[in-house]
């Protein structure tokens, strides 16, 4: 997959140093993944939520962080929507 928006993750790793080797995990599997549908991110992220429109939310970091993104999978490109803790998740609007 082509990730876009990595520049959230890197603002989002300096102010919270402790996701940044969650993060940077997710990115290189991420970035190796070749999904093809909603089925396929839940075989290797059971805690994702899936949400209309390709939108999919990651756990990082044992539910300690969210992480909000959008995937065309014809296309192969993980966008990166935002990025934020359990609680800024909570207030999140889709």
């Amino acid at each position: 997959m082509n990730v876009v928006g990595r520049g959230l993750l890197e603002a989002f790793k300096k102010s919270h140093a402790d996701a940044r080797g969650a993060l940077d995990s997710w990115l290189a599997e991420a970035e190796a993944a070749e999904w093809q549908g909603p089925e396929d991110v839940k075989a290797r992220y059971r805690s994702a939520s899936l949400i209309a429109g390709g939108r999919v939310v990651f756990n990082i970091k044992g539910n300690s962080y969210r992480l909000d993104t959008k995937i065309a999978y014809k296309t192969q490109v993980v966008t990166i929507l935002r990025m934020g803790t359990h609680a800024e998740y909570d207030k999140w609007e889709f």
